[in-house]
């Protein structure tokens, strides 16, 4: 079992989603700041302490194995989590309402590796796209 908080887990997720395509937006950001003060899965979580899971995040993205390592991760949470970070990755995703060749192949590589019903995935990216629907 990983010694990596949850928290930490679902931060790393959306940190690497954000950071995928190599263009990290504020509205990215900023979804991710909303999220951890808005979701119940983040009540615990202390929020002066993003910047240092965002830091370390990163820094696990400068290896070799980087994408492998948060799919360790992520497949690490436990079962109950899995839908909530797969969510979790598609409001990043969404929130500079633009989705990169880059994120899709995140978003792909995760499902597969939380092992997630393709129903229930069509469902989660349908409500993603849903809420942040432009004109």
């Amino acid at each position: 079992m990983s010694t990596i908080p949850v928290h930490d887990s679902l931060i790393y997720i959306m940190v690497t989603m954000s950071m995928v395509d190599r263009q990290t937006s504020d509205r990215e950001l900023s979804r991710i700041g909303d999220i951890i003060k808005t979701l119940p899965v983040f009540a615990k979580f202390d929020e002066n302490r993003l910047t240092e899971v965002s830091k370390t995040c990163g820094e696990i993205l400068q290896d070799e194995e980087n994408l492998e390592t948060i799919l360790n991760i992520a497949a690490e949470l436990p079962d109950k989590l899995h839908e909530t970070a797969y969510a979790l990755a598609l409001e990043v995703a969404a929130a500079d309402l633009h989705v990169e060749q880059e994120e899709l192949r995140f978003l792909q590589l995760l499902r597969d590796r939380l092992d997630l019903d393709k129903l229930v995935a069509a469902a989660l990216e349908r409500g993603a796209r849903a809420r942040h629907q432009t004109e």
